[in-house]
């Protein structure tokens, strides 16, 4: 393997070799110290005879004259067995418990391979996450991308955590894990999450890939792609549902946007590179389902809106790409309700067909239609009252307005250690909706009524 010693340039985690030959873009490359340590790169672009590389692992203490640099010939691959079950890695997929390294059956290119649209299978069966406000009315598909869209300082990383541990396929003995991907957290977060793990016993069929804020932008982008790929050789290889949690996108896209000013690439809207688009495609895509596979993979995207807004770029992308959002009210937040769930502009956009007899319960997707109307004019009963006070409203709509908060307060509202079954909640709607005027209850049947409303 020829070595080059013709660095040129260190700027900030950015190296420029000269005289380079057959060097390709994404090309992985071991910078070689003088002290004989290695750092690894990876080749971000390439300029007649230089190539420009950011390292995974920093630049100081690196001697221009002293190191050389060697490429390998191939993009960043992952080492993957069902070992990776239970253990815990760094953003590019190196052991960071103390279980010792993987014997790998294979190592897999983490940028994957595209799935022929042909070749993937609707997803339509249910997945329960005992998180009353999903499972019913943002209902999660085995295959499906379903993002949440939180904020700063809103309880997204707790919510996280209680889905991985609670998910499971229902009503059938299927093996089922998780991965867990979290990009520019901080050191409390990430050992909340491995605690938390540990903790709950969720570790043993969960794999955890972690990437600290004072980590690389260049390990950031390759986390969920070393996570996705973990996810496909569980899913594809040995017939599992996996469920893929990635958290936070915006620190993400922001690492995207840091190399792509490294570059000095044309920015785009806010400064994020045009591609991006594109790359966040890359990673949303890679859940489904595939014909004749048993396994499957389904994407729980988790992105912290900046200034709250949801039409920034990196929601407003997302949502484009992806088949609904959970999305996390700060008001509910200040009401003390856990989780914060705003259930009036959250949508699954596969939820139909997920639900119904024979998959979950015939009367789901009428009690949930049932409770997103009353709850919505319950909430425009509150905001009348505030505006022409209360003696302006109807009996009814007092009755609406009592639902509304108690609709918050029992149904969105849940420990953090709470797992309710479907049945559970679907229960506990009916219960909830005995509130409501029997002339008013237009949107489910007689029979149901008669069947689940008990007094």
């Amino acid at each position: 393997m020829k070595e080059y010693r013709s660095i040129r340039s260190i700027q900030g985690p950015l190296i420029r070799v000269d005289g380079v030959t057959d060097v390709g873009y994404s090309e992985v490359a071991n910078i070689r110290l003088e002290d004989g340590s290695i750092r690894m790169g990876k080749v971000l672009d390439i300029s007649r005879d230089s190539a420009l590389i950011q390292l995974f692992e920093g630049t100081e203490g690196i001697n221009i004259n002293g190191s050389g640099v060697s490429f390998l010939g191939e993009t960043l691959h992952f080492g993957v067995s069902e070992e990776i079950l239970g253990r815990v890695f760094n953003g590019v997929g190196k052991v960071i418990d103390d279980g010792g390294e993987i014997i790998a059956d294979k190592k897999l290119d983490i940028d994957g391979f595209p799935i022929n649209p042909y070749a993937r299978d609707y997803p339509e069966e249910f997945i329960e996450t005992g998180v009353s406000a999903i499972d019913a009315m943002t209902t999660l598909v085995r295959g499906q991308k379903l993002p949440i869209f939180s904020a700063s300082g809103l309880p997204h990383n707790e919510l996280a955590a209680q889905i991985a541990r609670q998910a499971r396929v229902v009503g059938k003995d299927e093996k089922f894990a998780v991965i867990f991907a979290a990009m520019g957290i901080t050191f409390e977060e990430a050992r909340f999450f491995q605690q938390d793990f540990a903790r709950t016993g969720a570790l043993e069929r969960s794999v955890l890939f972690i990437n600290l804020a004072d980590d690389p932008a260049i390990e950031r982008i390759a986390t969920p792609r070393v996570a996705l790929t973990a996810a496909e050789y569980l899913a594809f290889e040995k017939d599992m549902h996996v469920l893929v949690i990635l958290t936070d996108m915006t620190n993400y896209c922001d690492a995207l946007r840091e190399i792509s000013a490294a570059r000095k690439e044309i920015p785009g809207r806010r400064g994020y590179p045009g591609y991006m688009y594109t790359d966040l495609a890359s990673i949303f895509e890679r859940a489904g389902r595939i014909k004749g596979k048993k396994g499957s993979i389904t994407q729980i995207p988790i992105l912290t809106m900046p200034e709250d807004d949801k039409t920034h770029p990196i929601p407003d992308l997302t949502g484009y790409i992806t088949e609904g959002q959970v999305i996390i009210s700060r008001v509910l937040n200040k009401k003390g309700i856990y989780p914060p769930i705003d259930v009036l502009p959250s949508l699954s956009r596969l939820k139909e067909k997920g639900i119904g007899e024979g998959k979950t319960r015939e009367d789901h997707g009428n009690v949930t239609a049932q409770l997103f109307a009353s709850y919505a004019r319950g909430k425009e009963a509150k905001e009348l009252a505030l505006i022409l006070g209360e003696a302006s409203l109807t009996e009814d709509d007092v009755k609406f307005a009592a639902f509304s908060d108690e609709f918050e307060q029992r149904f969105v509202a849940q420990s953090v250690n709470e797992s309710r079954n479907l049945a559970q909640t679907l229960d506990l709607g009916w219960e909830l909706l005995k509130k409501i005027p029997r002339k008013e209850l237009k949107r489910v049947k007689d029979e149901e009524i008669k069947k689940y409303m008990k007094d």
